[in-house]
């Protein structure tokens, strides 16, 4: 199929077009020609909405959690892809715990087979540890083959040192890359939010911030001592951005990520009980709020993700103690990166979620030019619509963000051939 995307500014520092109104023509899966005006007879012109609309490498959201195989009915991976596609994403990592754990060759080769002609890309990232319980090795080596991108053991972190030394050994045969969840579980066991001020007036028990930061401290240490790729998925604190900060500077291989909601919340969200806000790590204080923002503006931070996790109702609607740990992000990421870039610049954020997740994982990243395969969002970043139950596209609704106004939208995902444009 050829056809032609009229008018759209190109938002990628990487390209020549970055800031430039232009028409984009795309041929059978790659941008054939970008200019001022494309006239060409007997080609598409995809309707784009009047306006200013921006055109930006595909999103890739680092890590995703679908329930799938095990608990569909929270989110299923055909539905999650679906998801992922209306909303500008054409990649995804997939986190490892499910039921069945995904710790084997066949478990990978399912999920690989299961994202087989969707838009999006989806990239299984293989457990590290039986059943993710920190005990047993699994094997890597077989997962890598069968197509594991990377490795972790998702929400669970690795709290004995010896397995994950051994990781970090084992990982650099094939240059792979280990994810960490930064937390010690044992500090902020019973624990639902940020210990501090709030958790006591609301009396709910607390999770310390020196859970996150001893693990990063010692993860660190370790990573010194054995060499290899280390990516802290979920930094939620002030001291975590600056110990990475101080890492990267020494030349230590350790990227990280945060999730966009840390990003917008404190931890005074909760404090009418909302169970939607009830996330791991925790919603910490406006000043660690405030340092993961200057984090990612001066790219100490790597990568911006949905950390989408859905929950059904029955695990959300409790007490807020005794409610599941969890936020879906997918369908609110768009506005949300447009109500963050009042405070770091939108190319800043983009790459955060396109280029630099790409390259930790190794993957091809081509910035926008005439040539490359088509991996392109196409987005608005005017128009205010309600999110609301009746329009919400996951299976699940643990949203904070639900009920509210939000600025922009997705109007088109495009993968090599295959392509969605919402109407």
């Amino acid at each position: 199929m050829r056809y032609i995307l009229n008018s759209v500014t190109v938002i990628d520092p990487s390209s020549d077009f970055h800031n430039q109104k232009v028409d984009v023509l795309i041929n059978q899966g790659k941008i054939e020609k970008i200019s001022k005006k494309i006239d060409e007879t007997e080609v598409k012109k995809i309707e784009l909405p009047e306006g200013n609309n921006f055109l930006a490498q595909g999103f890739f959201d680092f890590s995703v959690h679908f329930h799938d195989p095990g608990h569909e009915y929270k989110e299923g991976i055909d539905n999650g892809l679906n998801l992922l596609a209306k909303n500008g994403f054409t990649g995804a990592g997939l986190l490892p715990n499910t039921s069945p754990v995904i710790q084997r060759k066949t478990d990978i080769s399912y999920v690989v087979n299961k994202g087989n002609g969707h838009l999006v890309d989806l990239y299984p990232l293989g457990a590290i540890t039986i059943d993710c319980k920190g005990e047993e090795l699994t094997e890597m080596i077989d997962m890598h083959h069968a197509g594991a991108l990377a490795f972790t053991d998702g929400t669970n972190p690795i709290g004995n040192a010896d397995i994950l030394l051994k990781t970090l050994l084992y990982l650099q045969k094939f240059d792979g890359v280990l994810i960490q969840k930064p937390e010690d579980a044992r500090l902020n066991l019973f624990g639902s939010m940020h210990e501090g001020k709030v958790s006591t007036m609301l009396g709910l028990k607390g999770m310390p911030d020196i859970a996150e930061s001893l693990f990063i401290q010692r993860d660190l240490k370790l990573l010194a001592y054995t060499g290899g790729k280390l990516h802290f998925s979920g930094i939620s604190t002030a001291e975590s951005v600056e110990m990475i900060r101080e890492a990267k500077e020494k030349g230590l291989i350790v990227t990280c990520d945060v999730a966009i909601h840390q990003l917008l919340l404190d931890e005074n969200a909760i404090e009418d009980y909302d169970t939607n806000c009830k996330v791991n790590p925790p919603l910490r204080t406006e000043e660690d709020r405030k340092a993961l923002v200057e984090g990612v503006k001066s790219g100490v931070i790597d990568v911006i993700t949905s950390h989408h996790l859905p929950q059904d109702e029955e695990n959300k609607k409790m007490e807020f103690d005794l409610a599941a740990f969890g936020m879906i992000g997918i369908q609110s990421f768009l506005p949300k990166l447009i109500e963050l870039s009042k405070q770091i610049p939108m190319e800043t954020l983009l790459k955060c979620c396109t280029a630099n997740p790409r390259k930790i994982l190794g993957l091809e990243n081509g910035a926008i030019g005439e040539g490359i395969l088509a991996n392109l969002t196409i987005y608005e970043k005017e128009n205010s619509w309600e999110y609301s139950l009746s329009n919400n596209e996951s299976n699940a609704a643990n949203s904070p963000f639900i009920g509210t106004k939000l600025k922009g939208k997705v109007l088109g995902t495009i993968n090599g051939t295959n392509h969605l444009f919402n109407s």
